[in-house]
């Protein structure tokens, strides 16, 4: 895949934002929030695709996948107006539809459309599943990893603003309330990904997001991790108490280890 191309895909992907703007200042504030995750995550995927020392040709099929694969947040949000999949529909399985639907990937070889669509189909799965060929199996790692990069930034801001400026369909709307499950820390402490099910408040969230970092695949995307001081921006938004000061240790410790063994 070529540079031209990718910029080609650009342009089809900017304007199909802009076709979900709208007047409204809340809906318009979720739509932009998709917009720049988008972009932000093109950019770890560059950045984990140099680490790799992908040619350039794969670099930009990561790019593409990249590019695509929030692509079903808009019409999800234009529909249902929230980004909850369990209150609407799976977003992954949406975009790979307006993908083949709209004919996107048309100037792509069969193999390397297949690739971008199955990729986004899989980049929110709970875990990769088994069977996938080794290239797809390596753009669908590096685009959930890109993806996690950029979910923590933008809850890390999220987190920092007042209720009235925060994109109010961004934290799935859980009561911000000083409360956490012993579930959600049971699995954290675990080193185990915490279930979308026993979330009950946006403390037990952030408890999730923190155990996806077990869930990265690449070094550099635990570089970055402590780069950009992700676990220390999350922790210090959960209530400050013993047992989750002794989770968050945990997590660092396995970064740590992990970064010390690479």
């Amino acid at each position: 895949m070529d540079r031209q191309e990718l910029h080609n895909l650009r342009k089809w992907f900017s304007e199909y934002c802009r076709s979900f703007y709208t007047p409204v200042p809340e809906d318009q504030k979720n739509i932009v929030l998709k917009e720049e995750h988008t972009r932000c995550v093109c950019e770890n995927m560059a950045e984990i695709g140099r680490h790799l020392g992908l040619d350039p040709g794969r670099a930009a099929l990561a790019e593409a996948v990249a590019l695509f694969h929030d692509v079903g947040r808009f019409p999800q949000y234009h529909r249902y107006k929230t980004f909850r999949d369990d209150l609407s529909t799976n977003h992954a399985a949406l975009g790979a539809s307006v993908l083949v639907k709209e004919n996107v990937l048309r100037n792509l070889p069969r193999n390397k459309r297949d690739l971008v669509v199955h990729a986004v189909t899989l980049h929110n799965a709970l875990a990769v599943p088994e069977g996938l060929d080794v290239e797809t199996l390596l753009f669908l790692r590096m685009v959930r990893d890109a993806d996690k990069l950029d979910i923590w930034r933008v809850f890390i801001d999220y987190y920092a603003q007042r209720n009235e400026d925060r994109a109010n369909a961004a934290a799935l709307g859980l009561p911000d309330t000083p409360e956490y499950s012993a579930e959600a820390l049971s699995s954290l402490r675990k080193r185990e990904l915490v279930l979308l099910k026993s979330l009950r408040t946006l403390n037990d969230f952030k408890l999730l997001q923190l155990a996806w970092i077990f869930d990265l695949n690449f070094v550099r995307s635990l570089e970055l991790v402590r780069e950009r001081s992700i676990i220390d921006g999350i922790a210090k938004t959960l209530p400050q108490k013993e047992d989750i000061a002794l989770a968050v240790a945990s997590v660092r410790d396995y970064v740590d280890k992990k970064l010390a063994a690479a």
